[in-house]
């Protein structure tokens, strides 16, 4: 079954939901402000989909660091500690299946990625 990741009151969770939902997608929510985030499961995130696309830098959690909290993310270990704690911050949603990731809501890329 389809798992997404993210957090509820997020306008693109919320597209996706409705887009899932239209097509009659069955899915899973995971809900990190309810549930949290094993650092497991970001290690798999980050190792699939990397650094770059796990961290949402077009986020308000992100624009709102000075500059040399940023630029300390560039280290992966600090940038772990960080996303756990920070969940609002890392891209939404993050979905997974059958042991594929794609992150971000885009309905055609989405569609060709349901397909695998």
């Amino acid at each position: 079954m389809l798992k997404i990741y993210g957090i509820a009151n997020c306008n693109t969770m919320k597209k996706t939901f409705d887009y899932l939902k239209e097509k009659g997608i069955p899915f899973e929510f995971h809900d990190y402000k309810k549930l949290g985030l094993a650092k497991e499961q970001l290690d798999t995130f980050i190792k699939v989909l990397g650094t770059e696309v796990v961290l949402n830098k077009q986020g308000l959690t992100y624009k709102q660091l000075d500059d040399a909290t940023k630029q300390s993310l560039n280290d992966l270990n600090t940038l772990k500690t960080f996303l756990l704690t920070k969940t609002s911050a890392i891209k939404r949603p993050i979905l997974e299946q059958n042991g594929q990731f794609m992150a971000g809501f885009d309905s055609v890329n989405l569609d060709s990625w349901l397909t695998i």
